[in-house]
């Protein structure tokens, strides 16, 4: 029985010894196994073909290759750069199980000052770890490897559908290709949805109510309705804080208690809309209709909507008992037949406000700018006390 001993093309390491049994055909096939490569012929030591079974002799050293021509192992490979003035013999890297082959020059030139470029710049600079087909052993994911690898071939960036380019960009990090991270920081970017402000739909906002139990708060905090329809809606308790509900219709729309701080209402139509205990603490409501509008809760809570912008507002008819318009503004608004017994108007700006018809017993006017308003055929009269200080 003869053995030999085999390795992998090029690679005087990690040998395997077998035995020689056979024909050729069953030696590669035992090659193949031993070595994990798909074996298709050999050589002696010297760079000879072997091509018959019966030239092999006991002990002899034979190279098996994948269909490449023979390379002698102990070729040194540094005098070959030198006279041909560049890295270009071949490598293989073993990238986390799987194998890229790729050139010296391709992993140094384009990026000289990359960690590949370190690793494979010198021979054994780093004493880098090879498997049994000598490949160098990388412990990093292959498919985020190969973008940065075929960009060091060409210098474009291509990545296939289904990559992360978040990954490739962490191993652009992890192997210091600097010029390729610009590229993926702006093609992340620009793979990223473009932030959506189109304002939400009557038919959006109903599906929202639906789904949410009644004894809940719907949080709509900051969201724009710009120019919905939402009249004769239940929303009540909801939270529209800071919302933008600019040019809305919310006629008849049961808004009892709901939140209203700092929303946007400008424009928008609220006639007959319930507003018992609305809270609309520095809102803006300019130039918006309240016609009919009830803000009068028969438990006392009390709609609050002090510092306010209710510049140009129409609350004609509106009752408005016990309201809170401490510093709102109001000047040129429409305030015609509103019932406003015992409502708080102490330091709010009234001027050429029309409070016709109006009933302000026991409104405190204390400190309010009334200049130019309008106070004819009031129900009550108006007593100095209100007004003064």
């Amino acid at each position: 029985m003869r053995r030999v001993t085999l390795f992998v093309n090029g690679s005087a390491r990690n040998g395997k010894v077998v035995a020689v049994y056979g024909t050729l055909s069953d030696l590669l096939s035992v090659a193949s196994n031993k070595l994990g490569i798909k074996a298709t012929s050999v050589y002696n030591g010297k760079g000879g073909l072997i091509d018959d079974i019966a030239l092999i002799r006991d002990d002899d050293v034979l190279f098996v290759c994948e269909g490449e021509p023979f390379i002698d192992p102990q070729t040194d490979g540094r005098a070959q750069e030198e006279l041909t003035g560049s890295h270009t013999d071949w490598l293989t890297l073993n990238v986390g199980g799987r194998y890229f082959t790729t050139t010296r020059s391709t992993l140094v030139n384009k990026e000289p000052d990359s960690m590949l470029a370190h690793m494979f710049k010198d021979k054994d600079a780093w004493g880098n770890k090879q498997d049994h087909r000598g490949a160098f052993l990388i412990d990093r994911s292959p498919e985020y490897f190969e973008p940065i690898l075929n960009y060091l071939r060409h210098g474009q960036l291509i990545v296939n559908d289904g990559i992360n380019l978040l990954g490739v960009l962490e191993e652009a990090r992890f192997f210091g290709i600097d010029s390729l991270i610009e590229h993926l920081e702006v093609a992340i970017k620009n793979s990223q949805p473009a932030e959506d402000h189109s304002p939400i739909s009557r038919k959006e906002f109903v599906r929202f109510l639906l789904a949410t139990p009644t004894k809940s708060e719907l949080r709509c905090q900051g969201l724009n309705f710009s120019g919905a329809d939402l009249s004769r809606l239940d929303l009540r308790y909801i939270n529209f804080k800071m919302a933008n509900l600019s040019r809305c219709n919310l006629a008849h729309a049961n808004l009892c208690c709901a939140n209203l701080e700092r929303a946007d209402l400008s424009g928008s139509v609220l006639d007959c809309a319930n507003l018992q205990g609305v809270k609309m603490l520095c809102s803006n409501a300019e130039g918006a209709s309240l016609k009919g509008c009830n803000f009068e809760d028969p438990s006392g809570l009390k709609a609050n909507l002090e510092g306010a912008n209710l510049k140009g507002v129409d609350m004609e008819g509106s009752q408005m008992t016990g309201i809170n318009l401490r510093v709102a503004t109001l000047k040129n608004a429409k305030l015609k037949n509103c019932n406003l017994r015992g409502a708080t108007l102490a330091g709010t700006d009234l001027e050429n406000c029309d409070l016709s018809g109006c009933d302000l017993q026991e409104a405190n006017l204390r400190g309010s700018n009334v200049k130019g308003a309008i106070f004819e055929e009031m129900l009550t009269p108006l007593h100095m006390s209100q007004s003064v200080r």
